[in-house]
């Protein structure tokens, strides 16, 4: 650890000692400044624009929409159909066909020769994969359910206003199809390596998956740019917004105005992730599945009172998200203005069709990988359709109730949303404080696994990789800290977004593979209840 924190110091001294030399302007200021152009231009190469129908709507979003439709109609609406038996699975009900050593009872026609698992690619014996569907399930929900649904959501309702709470909605419900199809294969094409560490994610099934169909070269290419991208979202979303948005909230809570300080809090939260990053998935895991329930239970719950002690004006809330959602106001930016706006917080919160998820599903103890993906479908529901919905109403009531804030202006994020609930909760910003940055730690704690994967799959595997991938981080929570929301914003959904162009071609090519999968999972659970009757 001591190297780490001397690696990253000496990463920092060199923006202190120029900001010195820049007179009145602080070391925060310095870096956005060098920041921001970067930010800018990759923004706008992401979200490069086509005219549809007289409007300009971002080539991302329609490949992230069309992809998330097609996999609702090809696979029948599952995000309805297998909700149920995703429960089942996170409960534990169908562990035992989990197993290798349940081949009668699965009804599977895979031979038990003590040798390696066709399906499942190099994993032996009953102790494959590294955490439970439930471990598997908090890691990824840690990712996901984070600053996305606090800030993020307070910038769609600022902006798009109350209407962007529709699309996201909808976006949240597609999405639960483009996640249990990217999770599947996820746990299909992953690799385990000779001490049992678990390497998967969208670079492998692209890799090996197009390969198999005859698009080696197609599949290699788009591997390549997906692990690229992965590791600038997990300096991006999965890291600076984070950053940035714990350390805002903290700076209001304190009053503190000092730019420099942002520094020095972001070194903090450099300390902190950098001692559990160095442990790996496991220890991820097992701190992810005690951070997300009690983060979710705190912030949910404080989120549900004040919808009860507002319960009267839920129906006129619920009447402006469904009026402007189509008819919204025109600074607002249109119809499609605020459908853009819902659909790209939306897909930020809950990183369906990102393909960022498999990774950590991609690490689950089981035989079949549809189990694994029929669970991760549950994702985009809490993140989106629950937690972002209950922030998006306690935004609009507080606003209906107070005049909080004027719609289609932009916000500093969480500190809007803080805002909202200290009016009707007095000083509740000191919990969401700790909300935000529990918030915010376990998010670093999921993407700087996310981007390791990424970055071993570029460069290797070996020990020296990992400390680089790892000091790199470690100096963008600093950068995050440092610099305004909007840099950070911009550059963050813009690293996320690209991950969006290889993988949902990929898993539209892979669909048919998935499809199999979960036949073959169906029929193991039919023939398991049938021989329990």
């Amino acid at each position: 650890m001591k190297r780490y924190v001397a690696l990253l110091a000496g990463m920092i001294l060199p923006f202190w000692m120029h900001a010195q030399e820049a007179g009145d302007m602080s070391l925060a200021d310095r870096i956005e400044q060098a920041f921001k152009p970067v930010s800018d231009a990759w923004s706008s190469i992401v979200f490069f624009s086509i005219p549809v129908g007289g409007l300009e709507i971002p080539l991302v979003l329609i490949l992230l929409i069309g992809g998330a439709t097609y996999f609702t109609i090809y696979f029948g609406f599952p995000q309805f159909k297998l909700f149920g038996t995703s429960l089942k699975v996170v409960a534990g009900k169908y562990d035992d066909i989990d197993a290798h050593g349940s081949y009668t009872v699965a009804g599977d026609p895979t031979p038990n020769t003590g040798e390696d698992i066709p399906e499942t690619i190099k994993i032996e014996g009953e102790h494959h994969g590294e955490v439970s569907h439930f471990q598997a399930l908090s890691a990824a929900l840690s990712a996901t359910v984070g600053l996305g649904n606090i800030a993020g959501v307070a910038v769609a309702i600022a902006v798009g206003g109350p209407g962007a709470t529709f699309w996201m909605i909808i976006g949240g419900l597609l999405g639960m199809a483009s996640k249990f199809t990217e999770c599947t294969l996820g746990v299909k094409y992953r690799d385990i390596g000779p001490d049992g560490t678990v390497y998967g994610g969208p670079m492998y099934y692209l890799k090996k998956g197009l390969a198999r169909l005859g698009h080696g070269a197609l599949g290699k290419f788009l591997a390549i740019f997906f692990a690229i991208m992965v590791v600038g979202g997990s300096f991006g979303g999965g890291n600076m917004f984070q950053a940035n948005q714990s350390t805002a909230q903290f700076m209001k809570l304190f009053g503190i105005e000092n730019g420099d300080a942002k520094v020095w809090f972001g070194m903090f939260l450099a300390l902190m992730v950098g001692i559990v990053i160095i442990g790996g998935i496991k220890r991820i895991g097992k701190v992810a599945e005690k951070i997300v329930p009690f983060m979710a239970i705190l912030y949910v719950g404080a989120a549900l009172l004040i919808l009860i002690m507002n319960y009267d004006i839920i129906p006129e809330a619920f009447a402006q998200i469904f009026r402007e959602a189509f008819t919204p106001r025109a600074e607002l930016g249109g119809f499609i203005g605020v459908m853009v706006m819902g659909f790209r917080r939306a897909a930020f919160s809950n990183e369906a069709g990102v393909g960022s998820a498999a990774i950590a599903h991609s690490a689950v103890k089981t035989k079949y990988p549809a189990s694994e993906g029929i669970v991760a479908l549950l994702e985009p529901f809490i993140d989106t359709v629950l937690i972002c919905t209950m922030t998006a109403l306690v935004l609009v009531i507080t606003n209906i109730k107070y005049g909080l804030f004027e719609y289609g202006k932009e916000v500093q994020g969480v500190e809007l949303t803080s805002t909202a609930f200290d009016s009707v909760l007095p000083h509740f910003s000191i919990i969401l404080t700790i909300a935000v940055i529990l918030f915010a730690f376990s998010t670093m704690l999921s993407w700087s696994y996310y981007g390791l994967q990424g970055w071993k799959f570029l460069f290797g595997r070996s020990r020296k990789a990992d400390l680089a991938y790892k000091i790199l981080f470690l100096f963008f929570v600093v950068l995050g800290a440092s610099v305004k929301l909007g840099s950070v914003l911009d550059f963050s959904d813009a690293m996320i977004f690209a991950m969006v162009f290889p993988n949902i071609i990929g898993v539209i090519l892979l669909a048919p593979e998935v499809k199999e999968e979960l036949y073959r999972y169906l029929k193991a659970i039919r023939r398991k209840e049938a021989s329990s009757e």
